[in-house]
């Protein structure tokens, strides 16, 4: 199933049959891609789209279950329109995006899809949720030169935070918003271009027309942009990411600085929704 744009693939009546979430996988590089197709599909997503350069290729038993579509994740804002192509092509359902080396973890994971999770959130009368990206990395640079090891993922304890998060028409800061941050883009902030800093991104959310999803992972709807309704906590989920890593030792500038990733709050991963739940990394909300 391999298409050569967007455009084409959704001009297709066939394109986004029936209801289930849909999850969009941007690629940028070829590191992990088809562990990182693997996991969502494993998550019950009903369509996959894996939006990716020709020159990637992909196992056979993934690319049967998957919308390979041609794609150019370089150019700037070039994910944030696909995505919002996508929303204006079929309203009222529920979507996800993330990129290669990204995995998406909620609360009980284990044993519920993501379809059972959304249909529990909407009846809370939600229509977004908030993610966390949850930096993960090789403990040792010398195995993992590119930062990257699933056997040897590790991820930071401690050391996230909170700001409010300030209307910049009218100064005061937004009800039940908040700018998070911490893990590696907190640590190397000095590598980090300010408005990449941020961990938060609202990656699961229901389509609506006019819906417009922005360059900051926010919307323009600012209730999709807030973490939890006004009378009591939800869901939230995390999306578990080397993306930062890899970043920050193929970029020149931070590649020769960064010896280590590893530091005395960090942890290994067990690639399970428990320990992100132990840690504060997620929020079960009502959902048991």
């Amino acid at each position: 199933m391999q298409h050569p744009t967007l455009d084409r693939f959704l001009e297709q009546d066939t394109a986004l049959p029936g209801t289930a979430p849909l999850a969009m996988i941007f690629v940028e590089d070829d590191v992990e891609v088809a562990t990182t197709l693997r996991h969502h599909l494993q998550c019950g997503f009903g369509t996959v789209l894996a939006l990716m350069p020709d020159a990637f290729s992909l196992p056979q038993d993934v690319e049967s279950r998957v919308h390979r579509i041609s794609f150019d994740c370089g150019p700037d804002g070039a994910v944030t329109a696909a995505v919002n192509k996508v929303i204006a092509a079929t309203p009222g359902r529920w979507m996800y995006y993330c990129y290669n080396a990204e995995y998406l973890f909620y609360p009980f994971c284990e044993t519920r899809s993501v379809g059972e999770m959304l249909a529990f959130h909407q009846e809370e009368r939600r229509d977004a949720m908030l993610t966390y990206v949850i930096d993960l990395y090789a403990d040792d640079l010398g195995h993992a030169p590119n930062g990257v090891s699933l056997d040897r993922a590790h991820l930071d304890k401690s050391g996230y935070y909170a700001l409010a998060r300030t209307d910049p028409v009218t100064g005061q800061p937004r009800e039940r918003q908040l700018d998070f941050f911490g893990g590696v883009r907190w640590r190397f902030e000095e590598h980090i271009p300010k408005d990449s800093r941020k961990i938060d991104r609202i990656a699961l959310f229901k389509s609506a027309p006019g819906l417009e999803l922005r360059p900051n992972h926010t919307f323009a709807e600012q209730e999709y942009n807030t973490y939890a309704c006004p009378w009591h906590h939800n869901l939230t989920a995390a999306i578990c990411s080397f993306r930062t890593a890899k970043a920050l030792k193929r970029n020149p500038g931070s590649k020769f600085d960064i010896h280590s990733f590893h530091w005395h709050n960090s942890t290994p991963f067990e690639w399970h929704s428990r320990q992100l739940l132990d840690l504060g990394l997620m929020e079960p909300g009502q959902w048991f």
